[in-house]
């Protein structure tokens, strides 16, 4: 089980909720505490989670889960309703960067995930729930308009005087002010694209590609491993559990090589589109011109 599924088993399946997304990132700019001791910068993994309530009306909520230190639970110590997200910030939109601001009505965090392609993920899945919620939202806030015209239209002008209640409630409706939908700025058009689709498969496929490389970097570092690769210079038998460590290394080393294969195809891809969109622009004009 990865840790996306123990995450969404013990913090959000036990409250009625299903996890959509979840990224772990440090903060961009760490706070400083002077009542903590040097070495308890990292004692814990900081995990941003976007999840959605099984119970109707479905809520769309933001939350921050973390795995303390010597700890295999997770703990969520923050949640955000979308209605209190007022901007999402993708810092850079010409490049796949791991920075990425979240603006709240009373909190402004700036995160660093642990690689881009995790942060575009996280931005993608994010933009399209926010898309949907806030879709579903505005139908149900019609259809409550509808159902209260209804109402008020059953009298004419002859039935009863507008008194003072009705005076309130026009002033409660004036006062009241709806929620607007967070902005995203400075992200790239792949991101909330009409390509997001794909583009969010190959996210994946790059975040898959970094994690299993991250594992066979640790691998190779670790004293066993290093053993091993001492064993095999000096040309002594292997036990079969080093041969599984060399075959899971060079099975590491091929997924590398297709993640850079993938990513290479992913920019050929948008090159193409690119030269195409120019293209069509171009016979676009020389129609205008010659239809003249």
């Amino acid at each position: 089980m990865n840790i996306q599924s123990t995450i969404n088993k013990e913090v959000f399946i036990p409250r009625n909720e299903r996890m959509l997304v979840a990224v772990e990132v440090q903060r961009r700019k760490k706070k400083r505490m002077s009542f903590l001791s040097p070495g308890s910068k990292g004692d814990y993994a900081t995990f941003i989670c976007v999840s959605v309530t099984n119970t109707r009306p479905h809520q769309l909520l933001i939350s921050k889960v973390k795995q303390f230190s010597g700890s295999l639970a997770f703990t969520r110590t923050s949640q955000w309703a979308v209605e209190q997200l007022r901007q999402v910030n993708g810092i850079n939109p010409n490049k796949d960067s791991p920075e990425f601001d979240l603006v709240f009505v009373n909190a402004v965090d700036q995160w660093v995930a642990s690689s881009a392609a995790e942060k575009c993920i996280l931005v993608q899945i994010l933009y399209r729930a926010c898309q949907t919620y806030w879709a579903g939202k505005a139908g149900s806030l019609v259809k409550a308009g509808r159902r209260v015209s209804h109402q008020d239209g059953g009298a004419g002008p002859m039935d009863s005087p507008p008194g003072p209640s009705s005076g309130t409630v026009k002033a409660r409706r004036k006062s009241y002010v709806a929620p607007r939908p967070p902005e995203f700025i400075n992200c790239s058009s792949k991101l909330t694209g009409d390509s997001s689709s794909m583009n969010l498969f190959l996210y994946r496929c790059k975040a898959f590609f970094y994690h299993m490389k991250k594992k066979m970097v640790a691998n190779q570092r670790s004293p066993e491993n290093r053993g091993s690769k001492f064993l095999l210079q000096r040309g002594t038998t292997s036990t079969p559990m080093e041969q599984r460590q060399t075959t899971q290394s060079s099975q590491y080393m091929a997924l590398g090589e297709r993640g850079h294969k993938l990513s290479a195809a992913e920019d050929k891809t948008v090159g193409l589109v690119h030269t195409a969109q120019q293209l069509a622009d171009i016979a676009h004009k020389m129609a205008l011109k010659y239809a003249k």
